[in-house]
């Protein structure tokens, strides 16, 4: 069985008629998408089509300009948008093809000790067009969540870096997107089992919860982390000290690593509200066995604070940038 959407294929819109005031048109369009095969169901007001009939039935409803704005759409359950929006998901197919033919590799940014020894690596995704031009994280992730295919493409690097940890013998950070996930037992399965094809030690492999602002059942999040840990793997928290990522949550979740949010550790070294907020969550994360990780690190003169602190891994541009091969020293 696999996940909900981690596999690509053809989309199909629901299109609502609810609204629409004229029952000749809803007649015409229905026979017409009848006659083209482009119909999948039509039940009460609600027209199920495939992706391929949608360009005609927006192009048809052009020539309706009154009814355009009565006509409704979504996907997968999602809510209902304005039909006149429609075309926004349709031209974003480029994201299709970009998951199913895997069109992305990833990067290694090294994560080091106190003493500047390379303690991990973070696996990076880095995306790429058939022309080889680079798509941007936040493009993709903005049309991966338009179409429906973040399940997809959050699976899709999650292999791809797991590949990419069999090449290195420190531990991996790999990020995962929790709100995609919605049965540890279904959607991670693949991951495992690539793990274990790959004869890694799931110790090694740290998948790093982001995007954690936008989790509203935080049980269910906990299931997911209590299923990764009981598979052999660790977990880490992201952006701890922002948005949602209190120390309430913290102690909740009880991460193995926990990575203090940018905004806390850049300046920290000169700033008296930022050294409160970072000696806040490392006390914290020491309370309850997390590592301490600060992230973002570009500055020598915070790198010493933080370690002077108590932190015991770190990770930024002074250390060393996402690089296609992993580097093996650390000079500052």
């Amino acid at each position: 069985m696999h996940c909900k959407g981690c596999i690509i294929q053809d989309m199909e819109y629901e299109i609502s008629f609810k609204n629409c005031r004229q029952p000749a048109l809803i007649q015409a369009i229905t026979e017409h998408l009848n006659r083209s095969n482009m119909l999948v169901t039509q039940i009460d007001f609600v027209w199920k089509v495939k992706e391929q009939g949608i360009k005609e039935l927006y192009d048809f409803c052009l020539d309706h300009a009154a009814e355009m704005d009565s006509l409704q759409f979504r996907l997968d359950q999602t809510n209902w948008r304005p039909f006149s929006e429609v075309m926004q998901v349709v031209e974003m197919q480029w994201i299709d093809q970009v998951i199913r033919d895997e069109q992305l590799t990833c990067h290694y940014q090294p994560i080091i000790t106190p003493d500047q020894e390379i303690y991990a690596y973070e696996l990076l995704a880095r995306f790429y067009h058939k022309d080889g031009s680079v798509i941007y994280p936040n493009e993709i992730f903005s049309a991966a969540r338009a179409r429906g295919r973040l399940y997809a493409l959050d699976r899709v690097c999650r292999l791809t870096a797991v590949r990419y940890a069999q090449h290195i013998t420190q531990k991996a950070f790999i990020n995962f997107v929790p709100t995609s996930i919605y049965s540890p037992e279904f959607c991670l399965q693949s991951t495992i089992r690539l793990a274990n094809q790959l004869h890694i030690d799931p110790y090694r492999l740290i998948f790093e919860v982001v995007e954690s602002e936008k989790v509203e059942d935080m049980d269910h999040l906990k299931k997911i982390l209590s299923y990764y840990h009981s598979k052999g793997f660790q977990y880490a928290l992201d952006d701890v000290g922002e948005g949602y990522n209190t120390v309430e949550v913290l102690s909740f979740l009880h991460p193995h690593y926990m990575k203090l949010d940018i905004k806390y550790v850049q300046g920290v070294a000169s700033d008296k509200e930022k050294q409160k907020v970072a000696e806040q969550f490392l006390q914290k994360a020491l309370a309850i066995g997390s590592v301490p990780l600060a992230e973002g690190i570009e500055e020598l003169a915070d790198f010493e604070w933080l370690k002077k602190k108590g932190y015991q891994l770190f990770q930024g541009y002074l250390f060393g940038k996402p690089a296609a091969i992993p580097q093996t020293v650390v000079s500052i």
